[in-house]
């Protein structure tokens, strides 16, 4: 079965119900990484993927990976490590070094699909208002973090590094514990790793996500949604 080609200039994403089941959720390709594109993809439950030198690639898989703020797991060594206190965590404070840090090559693949295409494109969503990152400091230098996009209730996660053991998992327990109290509901963490298994993530059917988002997607976002607005915070949790 051949996947839509998406017009270069005014894409218009298909249902994404109609996406292949090999590979699983390839829904089109083509289009555009502009900021209307983007938040379009995101509201109907599409997110690009792909490696340089590739068409951009659209995916809405069968089966996606989500993390209910309420129900984080925190193993012994995590809490371990959010109760030590010896680092920081800020929001927007330092969107493009978490980007290109976690652009950056992983040791079991060797390869990145973060180019340099979707990095300037996630950056411009950032100057925008709707890309955020948080930022995980030790001895004021940056050691982990994550970034995504504010859908109202949802964080669609995009990606996470770590430079010191457990501080990409102390930017999501941050995360989690803000949304708790800012009305981020769920965080969408598109493909099911072990790293986020064991962080407590799911596995729920397309449709059920794709359900919620509706919901979630009209609510007020916590974060700032304005251009011009950009502004950095601290987050600062008692995890005894």
């Amino acid at each position: 079965m051949q996947i839509p080609l998406l017009d270069p200039d005014q894409p218009r994403f298909p249902n994404p119900a109609d996406a292949l089941t090999e590979p699983d959720g390839l829904l089109a390709a083509g289009g555009n990484l502009r900021p209307n594109t983007l938040l379009n993809a995101y509201r109907r439950g599409v997110f690009p993927w792909y490696q340089d030198g590739d068409p951009i690639l659209w995916w809405s898989p069968a089966t996606r990976c989500v993390i209910d703020p309420l129900t984080l797991h925190c193993s012994k060594s995590l809490r371990k490590s959010l109760r030590r206190k010896d680092y920081q965590v800020t929001v927007d404070a330092a969107f493009d070094q978490v980007i290109h840090g976690c652009s950056e090559p992983r040791e079991d693949d060797g390869g990145t699909w973060i180019t340099d295409e979707m990095i300037a494109a996630y950056i411009e969503l950032h100057r925008l208002g709707q890309a955020h990152s948080l930022e995980v400091w030790h001895n004021q230098q940056l050691v982990g973090g994550l970034y995504g996009i504010a859908v109202g209730g949802l964080f669609c996660g995009e990606s996470m590094f770590s430079r010191r053991t457990d501080s990409s998992k102390i930017a999501m327990a941050h995360l989690c514990r803000w949304g708790l109290q800012s009305g981020i509901e769920l965080i969408d963490c598109q493909l099911v790793n072990p790293h986020l298994l064991s962080l407590g993530a799911q596995s729920v059917k397309r449709g059920e996500f794709l359900k919620q988002l509706v919901r979630l997607r009209e609510q007020h976002s916590p974060w700032p949604e304005q251009a011009g607005e950009q502004h950095s915070f601290t987050l600062d949790y008692d995890w005894q």
